[in-house]
């Protein structure tokens, strides 16, 4: 009953159900919390499974945000046009981050992708005849006038239906050759090439589709807020983004979930202190770093059946031989 299956479907479920009961502002959470479902699962695949040390995340959902945004604002491009559009940039972005990656690792590669956070956050703020400076811009509200809902119900479902259908994707990426190869990376480089894994390759892969993710979501955010601003991809959301990972699991798709639901729960908790928030995200990041590194799944792994997460799919396991028939004199033997 408690498997980790049965509660994923339970909470889509209820997340289905919300807009029959909830005000708007609980609605408003519900697609943040997709959205940020989405994000910590393009991080975790990234950092948990591919093992690369990257502070760009947020850099990348900003630029999935703009690119969405400003398609719109500036060209005129429908929002179903413009939201892939922003993933497919800040996929390609990310793509491109793959080479200082064969160079550096561990440290110097977060201070490298933390640099580049830097400078898009500088873009953002000082390229004002594209991105509109500091002020930001408004984006027009998505319509859903065909399906006969309101355009925040309709950006509520679309969130909710893109974070259930990415689960599955890194579900089954983490399962297949290519999720193994990321472990085998992430676990060490050297033998990893030593066994025919294409380092370039894989790691441009796993930047890709960690960009890819976050563009999904800043499109999502854009949508949902109906403007884009600076502020809302700073170093505050790579810390939250991080801490997501860390919280519910580094190297686990069912701990992207769960941290990303317990963080916007504690967002919500510490929404009457704003400036005291980045103080207890950095001691709840700094405190699972020290006494629980493998995250809140972990105990759940412990003490409930159905949460393992194996790289393999149920069934492709090797078959195992079957032991050679005992010779007739020998069973013959009492």
């Amino acid at each position: 009953m408690l498997s980790r299956r049965n509660v994923f479907l339970a909470g889509v479920l209820v997340m289905a159900l919300l807009p029959s009961f909830a005000n708007p502002y609980a609605l408003f959470i519900g697609t943040m919390l997709s959205t940020y479902v989405i994000l910590a699962l393009g991080l975790n695949l990234l950092v948990g499974y591919a093992g690369q040390l990257a502070f760009a995340n947020a850099a990348m959902y900003g630029i999935g945000a703009y690119t969405c945004g400003l398609l719109q604002v500036k060209l005129g491009v429908s929002y179903w046009l413009a939201l892939p559009a922003g993933a497919l940039v800040a996929m390609a972005i990310g793509s491109v981050m793959a080479f200082p990656a064969l160079r550096l690792s561990g440290l110097y590669l977060a201070l490298a992708t933390l640099a580049f956070a830097q400078f898009t956050q500088w873009v953002f703020l000082n390229w004002e005849s594209v991105t509109f400076g500091a002020g930001g811009f408004k984006v027009p509200e998505v319509s859903f006038a065909w399906a006969g809902i309101a355009s925040s119900t309709g950006v509520f479902y679309l969130a909710l239906i893109l974070a259930a259908l990415l689960y599955v994707v890194a579900g089954n990426v983490v399962r297949s050759p290519l999720g193994r190869a990321f472990v085998a990376i992430r676990d060490g480089e050297v033998a990893a090439e030593s066994l025919g894994v294409d380092l370039l390759r894989y790691k441009a892969i796993a930047f890709a589709m960690s960009g890819f993710y976050a563009g999904i979501a800043g499109g999502l955010y854009c949508a949902a807020i109906n403007f884009v601003a600076p502020e809302g991809y700073d170093l505050f959301q790579m810390v939250l983004h991080k801490a997501m990972v860390v919280v519910g699991g580094i190297g686990s798709v069912a701990g992207s979930v769960v941290g990303a639901t317990l963080l916007v729960a504690l967002l919500e908790l510490l929404r009457e202190f704003k400036s005291t928030q980045e103080i207890a995200f950095g001691a709840l990041l700094l405190a699972f770093v020290i006494f629980m590194p493998d995250g809140v799944v972990s105990l759940l792994k412990k003490r409930l059946k159905g949460w393992d997460e194996p790289l393999r799919r149920i069934g492709d396991e090797p078959a195992v031989a079957a032991p050679l028939a005992e010779p007739a004199e020998e069973a013959a033997r009492p």
